[in-house]
Formats: structure tokens, sequence, C-alpha cells
């Protein structure tokens, strides 16, 4: 799905590499928005997404940045995601999840989005929240998104709209509305460890699997587990 640069609506996308940016991405193509992809490498142990963010944008020819923040860890810390601490298995229900928080992670990220948006004349940032990652996210949450889209709208000479478009919706939904738009999903890395093959045990692989499971849909990710 190839962006088409006649276009001059431009938005920045928070892309990740995993499957919710992904769509998140194609869907802001799909409706017609020239799309200024950024990536972080906040020291997390599954950066291998951003391998996969990598490859995406430049098979797609989208506009891409990869840009290293890895020294924020000198002062946030704690997360199983970013730190010597193993990454917990179960479902995002479960409060070891928990372990996961990186402390104040999308205020940082959308604030980087949102200046970057400011310099490229954008109209909006968007990002992949969605309703699964309510329970142990709070910067996930409705709340939060709607107080940053506030304050982002005042922050600069130029309003920036923070759109969270699956905000809403699960992990499910957002998998039917890619493959709606014949999304290859091979394109996309979920699990919280960064190996060669997906753990299947995590809470982003469980709830990655259940999605592909709930679509009657075969996920094409390798997995250690399954």
């Amino acid at each position: 799905m190839t962006q088409q640069t006649t276009k001059d609506k431009k938005v920045v996308i928070i892309y990740s590499g995993g499957m919710d940016s992904y769509t998140v991405l194609h869907q802001a193509i799909h409706e017609g928005f020239v799309v200024h992809a950024v990536s972080f490498n906040y020291g997390q142990k599954h950066s291998k997404e951003l391998e996969y963010a990598k490859s995406v944008t430049e098979k797609y020819n989208i506009e891409h940045k990869i840009v290293d923040i890895t020294s924020i860890n000198q002062l946030i810390g704690g997360s199983a995601l970013t730190d010597n601490i193993d990454v917990p298995e179960g479902h995002y229900e479960e409060d070891s999840m928990k372990q996961t928080v990186v402390p104040n992670r999308n205020m940082i990220l959308l604030s980087l989005a949102v200046g970057y948006a400011v310099s490229i004349e954008a109209e909006a940032v968007y990002f992949g929240a969605h309703s699964g990652d309510h329970a142990i996210y709070p910067d996930c949450r409705t709340e939060f998104v709607d107080a940053m889209n506030e304050v982002c709208k005042i922050a600069n000479y130029t309003s920036i709209e923070v759109r969270a478009p699956f905000l809403k919706a699960s992990k499910i939904d957002i998998l039917q509305q890619g493959l709606s738009l014949g999304l290859d999903y091979s394109e996309t890395w979920t699990c919280y460890n960064g190996r060669e093959k997906a753990c299947g045990k995590c809470g982003a692989c469980q709830e990655r699997l259940e999605a592909f499971t709930e679509n009657q849909a075969t996920d094409p990710l390798e997995y250690e587990a399954y």
C-alpha cells in the first residue's frame, strides 16, 4: 500500500513496528494522508520491532526516522521492557504485566512526535493505543489521550491533534480492520522478547494470538511455544 506523494495532508505516525501501529500507518495512508513515520529506540528489549518498522517503510517508500533516545534510561527504569527484569508471562489482565510499564513513555514519545509534526507542518500525530492496553497502561487510556490532545493543541503556535483511532477498539477489532485492508502481518513484530521467534507466552503474544483466533486467521509469525 504505497502512499500517493501528490497528497499534501501530512500526519506523523508513532510507528513501533508492531501490529497496532502497522494498522494505524496503513489506515492513515488509505485515508489519503502522507505519513511520516517515527520510531523510537528507548532501550526496549524487543528492539527487533524497529527492524520490522525499517523494512516496512522501505518497502512502501514511507518517510521514516528512527530516533535513539536510550539515554532516557538514566532517568527512568524499573520496567521489564528495558531493565534486567524477566518479561512476565500471562495475559494483560494479570497484575504481573504491570512490570512492562515504562514510566511516562507515551507522554515522552508523543511530545517528541508533536515537535516533529510542528516542524514539518503536519496536522496530527497518530499512535496505536487500544482498549486492551487500558488495564495496565495509564498512558493508553482515554483520559490520558484526551488530556494530551488538549495540551498539544496549545503547546505550540501550530495546533497539533493527537489521534488514537483504535482507542476504544480491541486488538481483535484492529486485526479485523487490517485484514479487510489486505495487510500482511508477517511484516510486524509483537513479542516483548526480541528473540528469533516470538515467545507465545508474554501478554503481547497472547493478545496477538487471541486476535488471530477470533478472526479465524492464522498468524504468519513463528512461535517458540506453538
